[in-house]
């Protein structure tokens, strides 16, 4: 698929998510809100924190379960978007062949080369959208709970340790950790793969000092969100998707395949020989 119209689904769905925000009320949230998002899936995400926070010691530990819960709920969900990306970078050196193959910028040049980047997909059982799943699904989650936190007076006014939850975090403890575990991710993430470009390696660097400057602007209930979430992603990588175990793999691979070539090359040889004599 092209490039562009990669993007421009992208910013549909984006500008789609910001059509429903901006219809968003920022009223308290009663059992007498209407509405689908309102009454729902804010009041009754609100109410469900409330209700965590009552049996699990308080309203910071609340959204700390309740952000756990997501995650396993989306866990399945970004499997499967590990493995395509995975995937996809096996793929690499045959979608840079195809590029070799098809070097020319006319349209008759990249449909071909579409078609066959298609194919490709189809047969390794990848698909090039599964990257922005998870980001699609957590947007309105992190809105969601933004959005319970500051219209639920119990949770906007509610404290967690050295924080009030509708503020910023006045020690920059949280926006510290939620980069920290968002570069640990996206390095974990990186390591494991067979080629490293420019562009990933700079958003390695770049992402967290973003969430970074962000957080600094968030209520420290969001900000908690994200560390938590960052923090689980860490734990999932190492589970689910371990560089250092798919480094060994791929390199006794390598090594496997090395010494069968070489086993052939001798067979050959030894065959030469022999028909000389």
């Amino acid at each position: 698929m092209k490039k562009h119209t990669k993007k421009a689904l992208s910013l549909s769905g984006i500008g789609l998510l910001t059509l429903i925000l901006a219809a968003c009320s920022n009223k308290p949230v009663t059992s007498h809100s209407t509405g689908i998002w309102d009454h729902y899936i804010v009041y009754n995400g609100s109410q469900f924190i409330l209700w965590l926070a009552k049996h699990f010691g308080g309203y910071g530990m609340g959204i700390i379960i309740f952000t756990i819960l997501v995650r396993v709920l989306i866990l399945p969900l970004m499997h499967y978007q590990t493995k395509s990306m995975l995937r996809m970078q096996e793929l690499q050196p045959q979608l840079k062949a195809l590029q070799k193959k098809y070097p020319g910028r006319d349209r008759d040049s990249l449909q071909k080369m579409q078609v066959e980047q298609q194919k490709l997909y189809k047969e390794a059982g990848v698909n090039p959208f599964a990257s922005m799943l998870p980001l699609l699904v957590q947007l309105p989650i992190m809105w969601a709970l933004y959005q319970a936190i500051w219209r639920t007076p119990e949770l906007k006014t509610g404290s967690f340790l050295w924080l009030q939850l509708g503020h910023t975090d006045p020690y920059f403890v949280l926006p510290i950790l939620a980069a920290l575990f968002t570069f640990i991710s996206s390095w974990l993430s990186m390591a494991s793969l067979p080629e490293k470009n420019s562009m990933s390696t700079t958003m390695t660097y770049v992402m967290p000092i973003m969430i970074f400057v962000m957080a600094l602007n968030f209520s420290a209930a969001i900000t908690l969100y994200w560390v938590v979430t960052n923090a689980f992603q860490v734990v999932q990588t190492l589970l689910l998707q371990n560089p250092f175990k798919i480094k060994r793999e791929r390199e006794e691979k390598q090594r496997k395949e090395r010494r069968q070539k070489n086993k052939l090359a001798h067979a050959k040889k030894n065959a030469y020989r022999g028909k000389k004599r």
